[in-house]
């Protein structure tokens, strides 16, 4: 066979084969319309971050409370930290996360940083947003002043008491004072300690006040075992000996439940502290010790 007829029998085969180049290359290389759409599809399911726009409120009490984030794909945030601390997730939807904020630390106003992390465990971005923790409750004035005080006596207005006897009742009288109680003829404490009622500085005579008066002061007691009704400001009342005579009183600066279990703290003097644990007070500080709440309403 020569070689033009070769030739003509090839031609054919070329002139499909640039034809098709020519169908999946377009003109001049340019890729085709179906190549391109093809190219520029998104990948199917592919993940959405979640996107943080918004908090409100952006400040409350530095007792605690809750806050709404909003954004989009807000279903995959795993945690939020505020001002360092744990907040936990009440309710997350795809553009709203509903967050308990924690007591802020010390009961410290200011503002501090919001952290949000995803399922990944990936930082989300906030845009710096941050929470304002404000004193702005009754409750808020007497942990501030617990906070401020509990080795820093304020001997200069209500004088210490623990040359006769103990301070523990002149603190909690004077974190009363700072929540917006007033004094009256049973329970003050004039010029400096100069003079003072036993139910203002002696625990046994406290606590009868606050049983005879406890509607009037909107008191109720609790037994040890009654914890999920504990708040905030709240009273702790100790008997060591078990012997029935009140010897130490505290406030509640704490209340934790983590699954079921409820851990208080308190605040105090006489062992000067800030976060004392309640159930270490009474099984290893003072074994067999009995004692109950006061929660307050006002």
């Amino acid at each position: 066979m020569s070689s033009l007829s070769r030739s003509r029998r090839l031609l054919p085969v070329a002139a499909v084969a640039a034809a098709a180049a020519l169908l999946f290359t377009g003109c001049a290389g340019e890729p085709s319309p179906i190549t391109k759409a093809v190219a520029g599809a998104s990948p199917v399911n592919q993940p959405k971050n979640a996107i943080v726009s918004g908090i409100q409120p952006a400040t409350g009490s530095v007792s605690g409370g809750t806050v709404t984030i909003t954004g989009t794909n807000l279903e995959k945030v795993a945690s939020v930290e505020v001002g360092g601390q744990a907040a936990a997730i009440t309710q997350a939807t795809a553009d709203k996360a509903v967050v308990e904020v924690p007591a802020a630390q010390n009961f410290a106003a200011g503002a501090v940083p919001i952290a949000v992390t995803d399922t990944s465990g990936k930082p989300v971005a906030t845009d710096g947003k941050t929470y304002t923790y404000q004193v702005v409750t009754p409750v808020d004035q007497q942990l501030a002043y617990a906070m401020a005080h509990w080795n820093n006596y304020n001997t200069a207005e209500y004088g210490d008491l623990n040359p006769v006897g103990g301070d523990c009742a002149n603190f909690v009288s004077q974190t009363l004072i700072a929540r917006g109680w007033q004094m009256n003829s049973e329970w003050y404490n004039h010029d400096a300690a100069a003079d003072w009622s036993p139910a203002w500085g002696y625990v046994p005579a406290m606590d009868n006040y606050f049983r005879e008066n406890a509607a009037k002061l909107g008191l109720t007691e609790y037994s040890f075992d009654q914890r999920d009704k504990i708040k905030l400001g709240d009273i702790v009342m100790f008997d060591w000996n078990d012997n029935d005579s009140l010897d130490h009183v505290q406030i509640v600066t704490g209340v934790h439940n983590d699954n079921g279990k409820i851990t208080i703290q308190m605040a105090g003097h006489n062992e000067d502290n800030d976060y004392r644990d309640l159930d270490h007070t009474i099984t290893v500080e003072h074994p067999g010790a009995i004692g109950h709440f006061w929660s307050l309403s006002k």
